[in-house]
């Protein structure tokens, strides 16, 4: 069994707020609501890595009070959108690519547990020409659970062929963090996608940057 690197995927291995927001504002065009998130608003950017209820709700939050009604009715629409567009203005974190590169070739099991959905996220790694760099891709409905429940985290682990008392989660968010203190093992989080909302989550150890990867799990016995 490898030792094993386990990312999460929105907010730590790419930047896919861009299209995100971009879907959510096709989602507000489809219900006929004039209201548009920024790409260049940090509040819009952060909440768009928090999924795409999210947008909804806070674009919509700006014209009233929010009606989940309406958020349950521009869901599919954004995810339909963001389908249609997902890549266009997403792109890994500087350094990120090349760290996943760096653990595979000293023998790290590597995999993605997401909340996105897993269609997505398999479309996503592989119009970034990037899914052949992930040993298992777990996403929200790959199971009857999800982040932070453990069990989306231990078999994001088994499916990569890993070893779960020799893994680690790197995120950015809260979800991140208690899944992996429910699962039992360390937690990295990115400090480069939202740095003051990481910074009193308490995990094992923060990452700046990409470069300091390796350094940072060995600091934490991985």
């Amino acid at each position: 069994m490898k030792r094993c690197v386990i990312f999460d995927l929105d907010g730590t291995l790419c930047d896919t707020s861009g299209d995100l927001l971009a879907a959510a504002n096709a989602a507000f065009r489809h219900l006929g609501r004039d209201v548009a998130l920024d790409a260049e608003a940090d509040q819009d950017r952060a909440t768009a890595l928090r999924g795409g209820r999210a947008m909804l709700r806070l674009g919509l939050s700006r014209l009233g009070p929010v009606d989940e009604a309406e958020v349950d009715a521009g869901y599919q629409p954004l995810l339909d959108a963001y389908a249609n567009d997902i890549a266009r203005h997403t792109s890994f974190y500087p350094g990120a690519r090349d760290a996943v590169a760096r653990l595979r070739d000293r023998g790290d099991a590597v995999g993605i547990c997401t909340n996105k959905p897993e269609g997505l996220a398999q479309s996503l790694m592989e119009a970034l020409d990037a899914a052949h760099l992930f040993d298992s891709l777990v996403g929200a409905d790959t199971l009857a659970v999800r982040k932070p429940h453990p069990d989306h985290y231990v078999q994001s682990v088994l499916r990569a062929g890993g070893d779960m008392a020799r893994s680690v989660l790197v995120g950015d968010t809260d979800t991140d963090r208690r899944t992996a203190e429910a699962a039992g093992v360390p937690c990295v989080l990115v400090t480069f996608a939202r740095p003051n909302a990481v910074a009193n989550l308490r995990p094992e150890a923060l990452l700046d940057d990409f470069m300091d990867l390796e350094a940072v799990l060995s600091e934490i016995g991985l």
